[in-house]
Parts: C-alpha cells; structure tokens; sequence
C-alpha cells in the first residue's frame, strides 16, 4: 500500500462477485486510503453478494439504474452526500449483451436486444458523466475510468455486439472528455483489459479457449483482475494528472502481437 488515494473519494459501478473487476478495484481503492460508495443495478444486488464488499471496505451502497438519469442523480447528490463533498475518481465498470446472453449471433441479431445492449454497455457511461458534469461534482484533477475490450477494434466473432458497444463507449470517453477536461479539469480514460474470467466473461461462448490463446499470445501473459484494479489504482492517483482522452491497453503486451512462438508452435 502507497496511500495513493489517501482522502479521495469516489463511486465504483457494477461490482458484483469477488470475480468483479471493480470488485477487486474497490478492495485496492480502500487498501490506498479512498473512501467510495458502490452502486449497481437493483436486479444485480440481488445476484451478487455486494453487501460483504460493502462490509469489508467500510463503503454504503446506493442502488441505481445507470441508463435512467433520474437514478443516477439520486445517485450523486447522496453519495456526496455520505462521503461530504465532491467526487475524486469513478470507475464504470458496466456492459451486457443480450445477443449474447441468448444466443443470437451477430449476423441475425435481435436488434431490440442490441439497443437494450448499447444503452447498457455505452450510453450508461455518457449519462454518468452528463450528471457528473452538469451537477459539478467532480473535483478538478478528478479521473474517470471505463473498462473496455480491444474487440472494440479488432474482430474478435463470438464477442457479438459487445464490440459495438465497446466501441461506441471508447467514443463516448473521447468526446465526453474533451468537454470536462476543458471545463473542469477531469479526465475520462478507458482500459482495454485482457480476457478476464468474470461473470461477463464466462458468459462469452469459447471464453475458455481463446484465454488460453490469448495467453500464450501476450509475452506477459493475460493481466488479471487484481492486475487491472492495480491499474485502475493508479489511474485515479495524482501521478497520471495529465493522461486524458485515452484508450489504455492492459493485456500484457496482446494488443501489438502478430503472433508468437507458443502460438506457432502450436498450429
């Protein structure tokens, strides 16, 4: 521990199980000395088991439906509120597929499931921070992180619609940005993280091989969960003051691999 965010204080959405990403980060936030309210859907508070989080890192929960405006300002006004003053960092750790969920391939999708997928996994992050923005609730030098996935740039088949939608929300990062970078000093970044075994994850058809592909891919190897929270730590820390506007790559060196011994010997 560094005391990264020694008196910093924050929102963390969409930790579910102890496999969560921002499960992880929010272990990490309170080992570094941040204060933080955690926040997920109603329907997901009852899959996961977020009250032992809740306990562990000394954080309340405030549930709120991140497509609904009216949620999120809820949200905001008393998670200010419990910590008393203004938001330091806010992870958006969110995405679902329908499509994906029910077997719809990508070539004949249910398109009432893809808006629903968007409006989840992408617009969501536009309306955290169209709050955030207008209620002036970030302090300057405030950092925002999104997750995302490189499929957002590469084809990558049975990931679906989710490369769609992580697209739009590395656009969303970018344009959104600019507009609170300027205005109030806050910068807005994504993480492009390895294939991580989450809940989300596992629910990818074939997650388990193309792990294993590409860990043998990555001169690293894959980045974990508790490597990405690492990340994420640092990220909301003052010492990446002037890193805004960016997609991050996370993926133990993936992302700029043609290919690789392991896999060649392989084939």
């Amino acid at each position: 521990m560094y005391n990264l965010l020694k008196g910093k204080k924050g929102i963390i959405f969409g930790a579910l199980n102890e496999h969560s990403i921002a499960w992880k980060t929010a272990e990490r936030a309170y080992e570094e000395g941040a204060e933080f309210v955690l926040t997920n859907a109603s329907a997901a508070l009852k899959m996961g088991n977020l009250s032992v989080l809740a306990k562990k890192t000394n954080a309340q929960i405030i549930p709120a439906d991140a497509t609904s405006i009216e949620d999120l300002e809820n949200l905001v006004a008393k998670s200010m509120e419990v910590l008393g003053g203004k938001i330091d960092f806010v992870l958006h750790s969110i995405g679902m597929s329908v499509n994906v969920r029910k077997g719809k391939p990508y070539t004949a999708p249910n398109y009432d499931f893809t808006t629903k997928g968007w409006n989840v996994s992408a617009v969501s992050f536009h309306k955290v921070m169209n709050v955030l923005y207008h209620k002036k609730a970030m302090n300057s030098w405030g950092s925002i992180i999104a997750l995302s996935y490189m499929a957002a740039q590469r084809v990558f088949p049975d990931y679906n619609d989710m490369a769609d939608n992580k697209a739009y929300l590395e656009s969303i990062a970018r344009s959104f940005g600019y507009f609170f970078g300027r205005d109030q000093k806050v910068r807005v970044n994504t993480i492009s993280q390895s294939p991580t075994p989450t809940t989300a994850g596992n629910g990818v058809k074939g997650f388990d091989g193309f792990y294993a592909y590409a860990d043998k891919m990555a001169p690293l190897g894959n980045a974990t969960a508790a490597d990405c929270a690492d990340y994420t730590i640092a990220m909301f820390s003052d010492l990446t003051k002037k890193v805004t506007l960016q997609n991050l790559f996370h993926d133990g060196g993936f992302s700029n691999m043609g290919v690789s011994d392991a896999v060649m010997e392989q084939v």
